[in-house]
């Protein structure tokens, strides 16, 4: 399935794509899972998948908003320096563990909506990444079980606004400005696109392309994000976790590469699709 959450004649609901419209899950199985977040809790993806099949579309895409497919996510939790070209470009020191920061819901936009250059800063970044979602909860899960807790994929866009996330050592302040990341389209999940596939990754701007990796050069991977971030913190269904950016990131080209207004960015994973966001000024 392809998951999405929509705005619609002022209404959100969630559905699944088909067909080029949305079969609309929320009026099916809304009184059993409110949203997208819940569906990837116990039996929700069961429920779904029978609510979908065979289904004709309610609705073509004409007059829908995406949002971020899960708007409410319960934790957004993104890696960073897990391509070792963008661990080499940032001259940062290897590590034994993954990096990690935080996210909150209120940074994100979905496919299609623009993403605010904040007044504050002329150096907003791209960050091409691959979006994780949480299917199965678990603490400590082990690397070889941790494929069985993957629910789906989607693209991801980590923009940075680079001054003030390496103000200090911290870089929480430059990563959530609102609406500064994009998340979308959808989710593809792992019945359709099973968990073990290597994917690829495509950052575009303007057309050009900027980046390109595949999973299986992440340094840490996604069965090691899964077992570490799991020892210290519970991981619920509906929860994100954003694998890290490759190199080519902006902001370490000669001469540095800044998103302005006018701009639009592409993120790319194969077998999800295209996330596309324009930038606009805050």
């Amino acid at each position: 399935m392809k998951l999405v959450t929509y705005l619609r004649d002022g209404r959100i609901g969630y559905g699944a794509m088909a067909d080029g419209g949305i079969v609309d899950l929320s009026r099916r199985i809304g009184g059993q899972f409110p949203d997208v977040r819940s569906v990837f809790g116990p039996r929700g993806l069961d429920v779904a998948r029978k609510a979908l099949d065979g289904r004709p579309v309610d609705f073509a895409l004409d007059g829908v908003r995406f949002l971020p497919p899960i708007p409410n996510p319960g934790k957004i939790l993104c890696i960073g320096l897990n391509y070792e070209d963008h661990r080499k470009e940032t001259k940062r020191d290897k590590t034994e563990v993954p990096a990690v920061f935080v996210r909150f819901a209120e940074s994100q936009v979905g496919h299609d909506q623009p993403m605010l250059r904040p007044r504050e800063s002329a150096k907003f970044d791209y960050e091409g990444e691959i979006a994780v979602i949480v299917g199965n909860a678990g603490r400590r899960i082990a690397e070889k079980d941790a494929w069985e807790h993957v629910g789906g994929f989607s693209c991801y866009n980590d923009g940075s606004v680079r001054d003030w996330q390496l103000a200090t050592s911290q870089w929480t302040p430059g990563k959530n400005f609102p609406a500064t990341g994009g998340f979308g389209p959808w989710i593809v999940t792992t019945d359709e696109l099973p968990a073990r596939t290597v994917l690829t990754l495509v950052t575009r701007l303007n057309g050009t392309e900027l980046q390109r990796a595949t999973t299986d050069q992440l340094i840490h991977s996604i069965p090691r994000l899964i077992a570490y971030l799991s020892t210290w913190v519970p991981l619920s269904p509906g929860d994100v976790i954003v694998s890290g950016t490759p190199g080519g990131v902006g902001a370490r080209r000669e001469p540095p590469i800044w998103m302005k207004a006018g701009d639009v960015v592409e993120v790319e994973v194969s077998g999800v699709g295209v996330l596309k966001n324009s930038i606009e000024n805050d």
